[in-house]
């Protein structure tokens, strides 16, 4: 009896601890695959299986980054993001363990957040390892005299690299001027002098303050058992306490900009760059969605205002714009590069007349905008491994369901809410080119803060997810008994898999090859130009069309070629692949090539030489392969000189590129490589 008892007892002293212990990790949401918990530290975890993947990302997000620097501490958030990798009492040596373990590592630092993470197979062993390194390194880094010296060096480098670089430092400038007191204008690479100078007890304590539990988000991706991971996250992070040292929010607030400004940047350099930007709201606020949908209708390629007025009349060579989704109000920023033989002065004319004089957005536009975020977001989503990095911009900005609720917004955008934050946003007093401009009647903007946040993601459910598709034993004999491969009617030789994956993904490689050293020699560049023309028209579909067929079936189809050989790369999923390869063989088998789209190619390489002319690491990269090119000139590996480049690519013609499709394209030798959801049968005899 008393044995019996005892064992009573002891079952459910068991019961009492485990249940103890699981009460430390408490599921608090779930939306669309991704499971939160959260330790009685404070930590939040995200949990998002997927088993189609053979790899396993581990990333936390700390909710510290140039937004919360100080005075005289320009820079440390960035400069502790190098000091975590010098090392802990438990793992010494990381470089060397992220190298043993086969790791894919980085760490990034942003506006609103600074993260870590580590991909890698996906093994338990990996798993115990990477957790319990971003465990220790929480709390334990050597943040040591010694290693902030030797660290200096690199950190400079980098300081150094991007002052080398016009279009960093004048976009720096300007997101500089357009903020008076918010830490947004800092760049997070930070002040020369703060970086040089921080003693390492500001820096330590700085990261003590910082790197805590509570101030922290887990987030792991891939090919996990849950039951396992659960019990590591509680072993390894449940007993991390907080610092005594609490974390006081910001409280500074941007006043609205009483007129436009203007920046100008002298310094080395040989191309011309004009931008602008405006102030937004936060990631958070509904007219961000607006302003995404504003951002690509005035700047998408090819069919933004922008484009059509700069690229397609060929005033300038590139343009390119950025919206960070930030936690406090932020900016939209745009970059117009301008080769030296073009007219700058021209360009911000036009630029200016552009934005100042905007049409309504019209619903074409609108749901072109729409499918091409989508699209964006949808390619994302389904891959376990860049999503927890890409959740890091989102948990940052306030919550991790953000990113579903930007998506939503996204897609039920309206007409009138875009053109409403058009009208609000787009106006010359809320805008950054350089110059003061008085007026007697000021227009201001006030770009409100978030203040129901906790409201808007608390009860949001979101839609329903991707499966976790399968879990692929990627052993030697396993691919081999799934591999189909031989070769098709017409010589095509194949290579297919079919395996479930996480949103019914699949990539198709397609590839021709023609010509030998002979047949190819003295071509130039005009292989690589023909590539580049396949998606730029075909005889029944112009380019914009391409690309808005794309978008409908969230598919890419992207071209490249060298010496000769046409390399075809397909992502796409089961339902929408063979209209997307049907896609594909009109763009090879029947390409219009227009000479206005090889004159932007041609213009676009020009002005990327130029903008290098000035950048050591891309001269001497260049110095190198001309030391040993061992080839003639003419044939198809020899190496030319920047006057050579830039001669054998205004040489192109476009009886040139028609001449070498009609010589070298054809089977050939062909392959195809294809693996993911879809039907084998289905796409041989389409191919």
């Amino acid at each position: 009896m008393k044995k019996q008892f005892l064992s009573k007892l002891t079952l459910l002293l068991f019961v009492f601890l485990v249940s103890n212990s699981w009460a430390q990790l408490k599921q608090t949401a779930q939306v669309e695959g991704i499971t939160e918990y959260q330790l009685k530290n404070g930590l939040k975890v995200l949990l998002f299986p997927d088993n189609s993947s053979q790899t396993i990302t581990v990333n936390i997000t700390y909710l510290v980054g140039s937004r919360h620097e100080g005075y005289g501490e320009k820079g440390m958030a960035h400069l502790l993001e190098h000091m975590v990798f010098k090392g802990t009492p438990n793992h010494k040596d990381i470089p060397k363990e992220l190298t043993t373990h086969g790791a894919r590592p980085n760490g990034t630092t942003w506006y609103d957040r600074t993260n870590y993470f580590e991909t890698f197979n996906a093994t338990s062993e990996n798993l115990e390892w990477a957790l319990d390194l971003e465990a220790d390194r929480m709390l334990n880094s050597f943040i040591a005299k010694e290693d902030l010296e030797s660290e200096f060096s690199v950190v400079r480098n980098e300081f150094e690299s991007g002052e080398n670089n016009p279009t960093g430092v004048l976009m720096q400038k300007v997101i500089d001027a357009a903020y008076l007191w918010h830490n947004y204008g800092n760049s997070t690479i930070g002040n020369r002098s703060d970086i040089e100078r921080v003693p390492i007890e500001n820096l330590k304590a700085f990261y003590h303050k910082f790197y805590r539990p509570d101030n922290a988000v887990l987030m792991v991706t891939g090919k996990f058992n849950k039951e396992e991971i659960l019990k590591l996250i509680e072993e390894k992070y449940a007993k991390l306490e907080n610092p005594n040292v609490s974390i006081s929010q910001s409280y500074t607030e941007e006043p609205a900009q009483d007129g436009e400004k203007r920046v100008t940047v002298s310094r080395v350099g040989d191309l011309n760059v004009v931008s602008a930007l405006y102030h937004t709201p936060a990631g958070s606020h509904e007219d961000y969605a607006s302003l995404s949908i504003i951002e690509q209708v005035l700047t998408d390629t090819p069919s933004g205002r922008l484009y059509k007025k700069l690229i397609d009349s060929q005033k300038a060579s590139s343009l390119w714009s950025f919206m960070p989704f930030t936690k406090e109000p932020g900016f939209v920023y745009m970059n117009i590069d301008v080769p030296s033989s073009k007219d700058p002065d021209e360009v911000e004319e036009i630029l200016r007349n552009t934005l100042d004089n905007l049409e309504p957005i019209t619903q074409e536009e609108l749901d072109r905008a729409k499918a091409n975020l989508l699209k964006q977001i949808d390619q994302i989503s389904r891959t376990s491994s860049y999503l927890g990095t890409y959740m890091s911009e989102f948990i940052g900005a306030g919550d991790w369901r953000l990113a579903f609720i930007q998506r939503d917004r996204i897609e039920n955008m309206t007409l009138e809410n875009v053109n409403k934050a058009l009208e609000k946003y787009i106006i010359p007093t809320n805008r950054t080119i350089g110059r003061f401009i008085p007026t007697k009647e000021p227009k201001r903007v006030r770009i409100d803060h978030t203040t129901n946040l906790q409201e808007l993601v608390s009860n949001y459910k979101g839609n329903k997810g991707f499966d976790a598709g399968e879990a692929f034993d990627v052993s030697y004999d396993n691919i081999t008994k799934r591999l189909d491969q031989g070769a098709l009617s017409n010589g095509v030789e194949y290579g297919m898999i079919e395996k479930n994956n996480r949103g019914e993904t699949v990539s198709i490689s397609f590839n021709l090859r023609n010509g030998d050293v002979k047949t190819l020699s003295n071509k130039g560049f005009t292989p690589a130009f023909t590539s580049a023309m396949l998606n730029k028209g075909t005889t029944s579909k112009n380019r914009q069309q391409i690309e808005d067929e794309l978008s409908k079936l969230k598919s890419s189809v992207s071209f490249y070629a060298r010496n000769g050989n046409l390399y075809t790369s397909v992502n796409s999923t089961k339902e929408n692949l063979m209209p997307t390869l049907q896609l594909m063989a009109e763009m090879i088998k029947h390409p219009k090539f227009d000479e206005a789209e090889l004159e932007k190619i041609k213009t676009q390489r020009l002005a990327g030489l130029e903008q290098s002319t000035t950048e050591p690491q891309f001269l001497a990269s260049k110095r190198l392969s001309l030391i040993n090119n061992n080839f003639s000139k003419g044939h198809p590996l020899y190496a030319m000189t920047l006057e050579e480049e830039v001669e054998a690519i205004k040489s192109v013609t476009i009886e040139d590129i028609a001449k070498f499709y009609n010589d070298f394209y054809g089977l050939g030798r062909s392959s195809l490589v294809a693996m993911g959801t879809f039907n084998s049968a289905e796409v041989k005899q389409f191919i």
